[in-house]
């Protein structure tokens, strides 16, 4: 299954966000990642336009979650992002060519289109089972507990 970049760069940001406990400018959250802060504002908008993020107006303003990070799961910001639509739409090939099924004849989805969508419930499930707040953990773990700590200090320091 194929995702686009902007999915990397709102998971990453979704963490991010819960180290914080006030808004963060959609600036920040670029120079942070070093990504064009016009880029990530797509992605920004995604997760807003889905009820994932909001984002708060004003001098203080900037973004938020708006749900706890342990209700948030992977599934969630790639729909976002991506849009929930299929990642393997079946064309019905087998009914064109030389050697053509015909409609009539094709009752059942073929072993590609059967395949293929069994794949993509298996990766959508795994998505579902991680939350933001896992992949938070998982960042404790592999960087240390002090990695989102230290965002968060430089977040909220006026710095860059």
């Amino acid at each position: 299954m194929k995702m686009s970049g902007g999915v990397e760069w709102a998971l990453h940001c979704c963490v991010v966000l819960t180290a914080s406990n006030t808004p963060v400018p959609a600036a920040k959250l670029a120079e942070l990642h070093d990504v064009s802060s016009s880029y990530l504002a797509k992605q920004l908008q995604s997760l807003a336009r889905a009820g994932l993020i909001h984002s708060v107006q004003g001098k203080s303003g900037g973004y938020v979650l708006t749900r706890a990070p342990e209700s948030i799961t992977l599934l969630d910001v790639v729909r976002a992002v991506d849009g929930p639509g299929p990642t393997f739409v079946c064309t019905e090939i087998r009914q064109r060519g030389p050697f053509a099924t015909p409609a009539d004849a094709c009752t059942t989805p073929c072993p590609v289109a059967r395949a293929m969508w069994a794949a993509e419930d298996a990766w959508r499930q795994a998505l579902a089972a991680v939350t933001i707040a896992d992949l938070a953990r998982d960042v404790d773990a592999t960087s240390g507990p002090e990695a989102l700590v230290g965002i968060q200090a430089w977040l909220t320091s006026g710095a860059g």
